[in-house]
């Protein structure tokens, strides 16, 4: 197994929008493509208020890029996306590492 870290940085006041954006549209999308996200989450406490971070799950980097690269050229996913920032772009970068688990880890 695989997890990918992600983490979005969003511009100032753009979370919110970023989190309806996968609520109602991204994670559709995702089950579409069968992308396993393990879970998302805000920052509480460090150098920025403004980012989301998301762990996927992978059975291997294959998997992933062909998973990966089919939602990302999905027509229907690249208007879903432009429309949601017709207005201000939400997204100022993104990061992302993959992980895998140690001999002892609880999530192999």
């Amino acid at each position: 197994m695989i997890v990918e870290m992600r983490v979005y940085h969003c511009l100032p006041g753009r979370l919110q929008a970023l989190q309806e954006r996968f609520s109602a549209t991204t994670l559709v999308f995702f089950e579409k493509y069968g992308i396993e996200q393990i879970g998302f989450w805000t920052t509480l406490i460090g150098p920025s208020n403004h980012a989301l971070t998301y762990l996927l799950k992978w059975q291997s980097l294959a998997e992933r890029e062909t998973k990966w690269n089919a939602f990302q050229a999905d027509a229907e996913w690249i208007a879903k996306r432009a429309a949601s920032e017709a207005e201000k772009m939400i997204v100022e970068r993104i990061e992302n590492v993959f992980l895998t688990p140690t001999a002892f880890s609880l999530l192999k």
